[in-house]
């Protein structure tokens, strides 16, 4: 068994070798043509006529612009287990200058979505050229993670109805987090996602002659935005998350600065890990708003919006992933016990439904510390880490379904 193992991983790194800068290739022209949540037709394109040259069986739009790919081992087995990756750009206008940067103004690859499709197509090709496992595998190509609930969509088109999956795993980049390096953790790794506006109405005035006269909803907002804070502070116990930011306040106009406005409106974002704690923070929202409304004279109208839950690895899956990961790279440079954080990935809602394990792999450091973050106008995928990233998933099927090819060399 040791042997066929052996030759096994020697055949991917074969593989590799002679792929990378083919995969290479197509993430830098994803990259150069990056696409919203639930406009991807391109890139959905690109992945199906990829997925069918290497002999896979395809399935396209599935909640919009998803596409999902099949592949059955060669060996017995009944276990179906689900590798995902999004594909969708932020609407983000790029400023890293390189040659193959994005070709649409306010579009850009800003958090690696490019390089998670591409790692998994890679995966798609080793493993459609040799299923050795058994069971079934399938590949899922996931549009609009960034908001628009392409998840959701996937779901409720009946993806695992029609795809059923016993497991299934998912991947993201960390900038900052070192090459060949791998991260996890069990429980909640990533927070519920959700936004919150509130518009204040009032009655204007002049800001100079008369201000008394009028009911200066700039006022509301400015306790409102206090108030915020002593919602984490003061309702949300010491040993729970909660994060709530402001992310705009609009008001007024620049060009009228003696103008106290009639209308205001603020938002932001929402951070949490358990049911509980959110429930309280929409709650809450909205009392401080009426309150603070009431308080200065003038009203309030306060919405909620839930996006992705909080993301929960379960620890079946963990253990795959670690696994599958130190088989990639070595037991030291993986880390199961990562401290989680409070970004939000719509993945959770999948997960909600089938047990599965998210995992972070490293997409490097310059050498003098620095790293363009996630979601910033310089920040690029690292090509250098996609051959771990094949390496991931195919272990990953390894340990899930590899039980089959390895008894039968046994």
């Amino acid at each position: 068994m040791t042997k066929t193992v052996l030759d096994h991983k020697t055949a991917l790194d074969q593989w590799l070798d002679q792929h990378h800068a083919e995969l290479t290739a197509i993430r830098r022209d994803i990259h150069a043509h990056p696409e919203l949540g639930l406009e991807e037709h391109r890139t959905a394109a690109l992945v199906a006529a990829k997925l069918r040259e290497w002999g896979v069986e395809v399935t396209e739009g599935i909640g919009g612009t998803g596409v999902v790919g099949v592949i059955r081992g060669r060996r017995a087995g009944q276990r179906a287990v689900g590798l995902r990756a999004d594909m969708d750009c932020l609407a983000l206008n790029e400023e890293t200058g390189l040659p193959y940067a994005s070709q649409y103004p306010g579009k850009m690859h800003a958090c690696g979505h490019d390089g998670h499709t591409t790692m998994l197509l890679g995966a798609a090709g080793y493993l459609a050229a040799h299923p050795d496992f058994g069971g079934t595998l399938h590949l899922i190509f996931q549009p609009a993670e960034e908001g628009r609930g392409g998840a959701v969509a996937m779901l409720k088109d009946g993806l695992f109805e029609r795809f059923p999956c016993d497991a299934i795993y998912g991947l993201h980049n960390t900038p900052g987090m070192p090459v060949a390096h791998f991260g996890t953790c069990n429980g909640p790794m990533l927070a519920a996602a959700d936004s919150w506006a509130v518009t204040f109405r009032g009655v204007g005035g002049h800001g100079g002659s008369q201000p008394h006269l009028s009911t200066d909803i700039t006022y509301a907002q400015a306790h409102f935005v206090l108030g915020l804070q002593g919602i984490v502070g003061r309702n949300v116990p010491p040993l729970d998350t909660a994060v709530i930011s402001v992310g705009y306040i609009h008001s007024g106009s620049t060009e009228a600065s003696n103008v106290v406005p009639s209308e205001l409106r603020i938002g932001g974002t929402a951070r949490s890990y358990s049911p509980e704690i959110r429930a309280l923070i929409e709650r809450r929202i909205a009392e401080l708003a009426e309150a603070t409304a009431q308080a200065w004279g003038c009203t309030a109208e306060a919405s909620y919006h839930r996006g992705p839950r909080a993301l929960l690895n379960q620890p079946d899956q963990v253990a795959v992933a670690v696994a599958a990961a130190t088989s990639s790279v070595g037991a030291a440079n993986v880390n199961g016990a990562i401290r989680p954080g409070t970004g939000g990935e719509d993945f959770a809602e999948m997960m909600e439904v089938k047990p599965g394990a998210f995992m972070r792999i490293g997409n490097g450091v310059a050498a003098d510390g620095s790293f363009a973050g996630l979601h910033t106008p310089r920040y690029d995928f690292n090509d250098a880490i996609i051959p771990d990233g094949v390496r991931y998933w195919v272990n990953v099927v390894s340990e899930e379904l590899g039980q089959g090819w390895q008894a039968a060399a046994a």
